[in-house]
């Protein structure tokens, strides 16, 4: 548990530098609003997490099953219960000051980086043609 790491992940690196590479500028790690969020967009006031599999309990109907057969088992699905409670919690507040929420599960991130930036990118395009539409009403 001490090695793992709450910030700079290989998902996060790699999500970033994609971005980075497509023009998109962000913040990591900003502490200033619910969730400490590993990528923000404040312009489009965008959060983007990137979770791992395991401790934000992805699949979770098959995996808590596993999890309870095995050594402190019950340890493991509280701990990811909490995870996945506080996740949904935090996309709430953050929803209700009005950011979007986008959340990329590691493996995405890793076999499917040019898809999770399309995404990021549709979300910033959204944004803006709804602003477009409001200028004009």
């Amino acid at each position: 548990m001490q090695s793992i790491r709450s910030k700079d992940t290989q998902i996060e690196v790699t999500l970033r530098k994609a971005l980075w590479k497509k023009g998109i500028r962000y913040r990591k790690n900003y502490s200033k609003i619910p969730g400490k969020p590993d990528i923000v967009l404040t312009k489009n006031k965008i959060a983007i997490f990137c979770d791992s599999e395991f401790f934000h309990g992805k699949d979770w109907e098959q995996l808590k099953p596993r999890l309870l057969k095995g050594n402190n088992g019950r340890f493991w699905v509280d701990k990811i219960e909490k995870n996945r409670a506080h996740d949904k919690l935090i996309n709430m507040e953050l929803e209700y000051l009005g950011w979007t929420v986008l959340r990329f599960w590691g493996d995405e991130i890793k076999k499917k980086t040019d898809d999770c930036v399309k995404v990021v990118e549709e979300t910033i395009f959204d944004q803006k043609m709804m602003l477009w539409k409001y200028d004009f009403d």
